[in-house]
């Protein structure tokens, strides 16, 4: 998988190992495997495809849909909702951010099996949400993602981009066939790197393929209940859905305590006592582009 073995869920605990600071170091990004129970599962699941079909729900009543470079949009529900790549699609791929839409989704923001490991990433004690993201890769029909950095997405808006560590929880297993994560092994040490050439309006926001080495790809190959954590800087994407299974994942991004969050005007501190609250002293909201993987 990398240089590093995934950590078993038995290892779940708070700091990180020092096998996990050198994968961190050296390749950007780490896995800890079944984190996350059967159980767990199964409720997040189920809390999943409610959110699903709330949104659906929303995007029937609204007008405000919108294309980029032939993708449909929408803002609905307190979200930016993408369907999937192709023409006249109706099925959600991404929904952003999502974590208001159901309470078990708060409560995980909080909850330290994702706190602590982000509080040594982002090299702060008081940690705060960035996004969150749920992520849709349906069976047979899950799209692709080309390469890029979340960070190009990013630096518009946040001046500490070096401090957006990613986790990525998978609710079902993540295989080769049903469009895994792929990363860039140490592609995070170019930090912010050049957008690729193209018409398109996003061509900017993906990466050049000249200036990492496909040869270092790693598939992010893991059983569910799994954390994937991986550096902002990762040059990252993933393949089709070629399977007649899903590939369902949240993402959460965390970054210092006190930040406000990316596409709501509030801040909300992880970690101890639920703080949400108004954002002081932040500028316009400015529109953003946001990759869909």
């Amino acid at each position: 998988m990398h240089s590093s073995q995934p950590i078993d869920g038995q290892r779940q605990g708070r700091a990180l190992a020092p096998d996990e600071r050198r994968a961190w170091d050296e390749d950007g990004f780490f896995i800890r495997t079944r984190v996350f129970d059967a159980r767990e599962l199964a409720g997040l699941r189920a809390a999943v495809e409610r959110v699903a079909q709330l949104a659906q729900d929303a995007v029937r009543a609204c007008e405000a849909s919108y294309l980029i470079d032939g993708n449909r949009y929408c803002e609905a529900a307190g979200a930016t909702i993408q369907f999937e790549h192709r023409p006249g699609s109706e099925t959600i791929r991404v929904i952003e951010p999502f974590h208001h839409l159901e309470a078990g989704f708060e409560r995980l923001i909080d909850d330290p099996r994702l706190v602590e490991p982000m509080r040594e990433l982002v090299g702060c004690e008081r940690v705060s949400l960035f996004t969150d993201k749920l992520n849709f890769k349906r069976p047979r029909e899950g799209s692709r993602f080309r390469w890029h950095q979340d960070s190009p997405y990013w630096a518009h808006f946040a001046r500490h981009i070096d401090q957006l560590p990613n986790v990525m929880l998978a609710l079902d297993d993540a295989t080769l066939r049903n469009g895994c994560l792929r990363i860039i092994a140490g592609s995070h040490r170019g930090g912010l790197l050049p957008g690729g050439p193209g018409d398109e309006k996003l061509a900017p926001l993906f990466t050049d393929p000249r200036c990492f080495e496909l040869s270092r790809e790693k598939a992010a190959e893991m059983p569910a209940g799994s954390l994937l954590f991986f550096s902002p800087h990762s040059v990252h994407g993933s393949a089709p859905n070629e399977s007649d299974q899903p590939r369902r994942a949240l993402l959460f991004t965390y970054q210092p305590g006190g930040e406000r969050m990316f596409k709501r005007d509030a801040i909300r501190d992880a970690g101890g006592p639920r703080s949400v609250r108004e954002a002081a002293d932040v500028g316009d909201h400015v529109a953003d582009l946001r990759v869909g993987e």
